[in-house]
């Protein structure tokens, strides 16, 4: 299936990849060979196997795309990291890409030139989803969000949070970043973008923000500071298909 996959990046494209985690001990044992030596230990901190494994076959899946975008072994690869955590890879090649994992699902979004950040979250009933909009969005967000039906308010709030975090991922910021100092649409007929970031609607002009439709019962949105670009998604139904050339 990868073979016929194009691996290479035009300076107006974005690759999204999807990835079946399914995470378990003989799935996360095909990944670990690439890691390097701090992976493996941040890996062994989890306490719950399931998390674990997750983290491994995430990795380890990064590291074979980015082998395959920069022709470089995967275990080869050396990342940066920002002061917020978020990986990076020199390269004359100017890739940038980000991550994410929730559920039995990962993706992984690459381009050239540009910030990028992906988030994605399972949807699934949260108690206190109102509560948490009003603590953590901008007001407006969390009023369109409780004026909506009882039925859609779950799918709003999912989906303001992916777009969110997509934003403060692609900063490299991640949730330590105000919530509430950035907004963006919300109402389900409505395209997802920003309306103003750090109150400035200027600002939010030179960003793009993108729904994924990558799997039934999640949300996903994409992030990037640049005009719109193409976005192709690819899935991997068998993590096992990522392989050393």
């Amino acid at each position: 299936m990868l073979a016929g996959c194009p691996f290479q990046l035009s300076e107006r494209a974005i690759h999204v990849w999807a990835l079946d985690l399914q995470p378990c001990d003989s799935l996360a044992a095909h990944f670990e060979p690439v890691l390097s030596r701090d992976e493996m230990e941040r890996a062994r901190r989890f306490r719950f196997d399931r998390l674990r494994y997750a983290f491994v076959i995430t990795r380890g899946a990064l590291r074979y795309l980015l082998g395959r975008y920069l022709n470089v072994t995967p275990a080869g690869i050396r990342f940066d990291y920002g002061s917020k955590g978020k990986p990076a890879v020199p390269s004359a090649a100017g890739i940038e890409f980000n991550l994410a994992d929730s559920g039995d699902l990962a993706a992984f979004a690459f381009t050239v030139g540009c910030p990028v950040g992906i988030d994605l979250e399972q949807v699934h009933p949260l108690d206190h989803a109102p509560e948490i909009a009003s603590r953590f969005f901008c007001a407006e967000e969390s009023a369109e969000i409780l004026s909506l039906p009882p039925g859609e308010r779950e799918a709003a709030f999912f989906r303001c949070w992916t777009r969110k975090e997509a934003y403060l991922k692609a900063i490299g910021d991640g949730l330590s970043a105000p919530l509430d100092q950035f907004r963006v649409t919300v109402q389900p007929n409505q395209p997802a973008r920003f309306l103003h970031i750090g109150h400035d609607p200027q600002a939010a002009e030179a960003w793009t923000l993108d729904d994924l439709s990558l799997a039934p019962n999640y949300a996903a949105a994409l992030a990037y500071r640049d005009r719109p670009r193409a976005v192709s998604i690819f899935a991997i139904a068998d993590p096992r298909e990522l392989h050393p050339r």
